[in-house]
């Protein structure tokens, strides 16, 4: 009698992973979206020499760069991912389309990759750790590379119905995530088109697209994966914390207050990331106006008594 051979074991489905993995041609994407900004701000040398280069072009950047970034700190992470606050509907919806102007991820992504980021900090399940490889120079070194950009090639896509059901289960928060292309279109048309308007010319939206889409995406992008790779290998650390998330007071004003990454691990539902002394936390000052405003409620502002439980004497 012949025995039929058994179909080989299926792969296993990891719980925290989508069973459908990223596609090569998401991953070719990905790598256009870092590398053409790069080249972008590498070519911005001549640019800044005295030609193409205007006040109009530097307000764009400026604007763009706030509204992304505060749409991904305030937004996207604070407010979605940690819950440090609540949000009435009307902004809740804004810091969601802020967010995704900034081209990182859908809203559900980036809250369902940064959930299963603080679960695993710095071990074994961690989707960016630069620790993953080893302790030693070299390993460091690579873990770095990894931690920066390397893991958004990573083929395993982080699930949502796992880390962020309540976000899949917000009927505004899904459709913004469904509409994430198009937005990622308006981000990268809008300051082309204001320009454009503003100069009343084609040489105006030219730069305005170049300073107000290239070089904003990069430079946001390349900050805040910092907070990734750079505040999980080197700063200060202040406060107790299971992982190795320390300060790193120079990148404090461009990533808005997020590089006071040691507390925020340490105590990852404050709404405040800079709770000591000269630690400026754009961010908070942001989310404390709104709450004056009316606008958000239930916020979750540091507390001493924690605060001085945490610290390291």
């Amino acid at each position: 009698m012949t025995v039929a051979p058994s179909a080989p074991p299926r792969p296993e489905v990891r719980p925290d992973l989508e069973a459908e993995p990223k596609g090569n041609f998401e991953r070719v994407l990905l790598a256009v979206f870092i590398a053409v900004p790069l080249l972008a701000v590498v070519a911005a040398v001549p640019f800044v020499w005295g030609w193409g280069l205007g006040w109009s072009d530097v307000a764009i950047t400026v604007l763009m760069y706030t509204i992304s970034g505060m749409g991904v700190t305030v937004g996207y992470h604070r407010h979605f991912t940690h819950s440090s606050f609540k949000a009435k509907r009307p902004l809740r919806i804004a810091l969601a389309l802020a967010g995704s102007l900034s081209i990182e991820m859908s809203p559900i992504d980036w809250v369902a990759t940064h959930r299963r980021h603080h679960k695993y900090s710095d071990k074994e399940g961690d989707p960016h750790s630069p620790w993953r490889f080893g302790s030693d120079w070299k390993a460091l070194t690579k873990g770095l590379i990894w931690a920066h950009m390397g893991w958004l090639f990573d083929a395993g896509r982080t699930s949502p119905a796992k880390f962020c059901p309540d976000l899949v289960a917000d009927k505004d928060i899904r459709r913004i995530s469904r509409f994430f292309l198009p937005l990622v279109a308006f981000s990268l048309l809008f300051p082309a088109l204001l320009g454009g308007l503003l100069t009343m010319s084609w040489w105006g939206a030219l730069t305005a697209f170049f300073w107000g889409s290239l070089v904003r995406i990069s430079l946001l992008h390349h900050v805040t994966w910092s907070i990734n790779s750079i505040c999980h290998a080197m700063g200060d650390e202040v406060f107790e914390s299971r992982d190795k998330s320390r300060n790193v007071w120079w990148l404090a004003i461009p990533s808005f207050g997020e590089s006071w990454h040691n507390l925020h691990h340490a105590d990852p539902t404050c709404a405040r990331h800079g709770v000591l002394k000269g630690q400026i936390d754009i961010s908070a000052r942001a989310i404390w106006l709104f709450e004056k405003l009316g606008w958000v409620s239930n916020v979750r502002w540091p507390n001493a008594q924690r605060l001085d439980a945490k610290r390291i004497s």
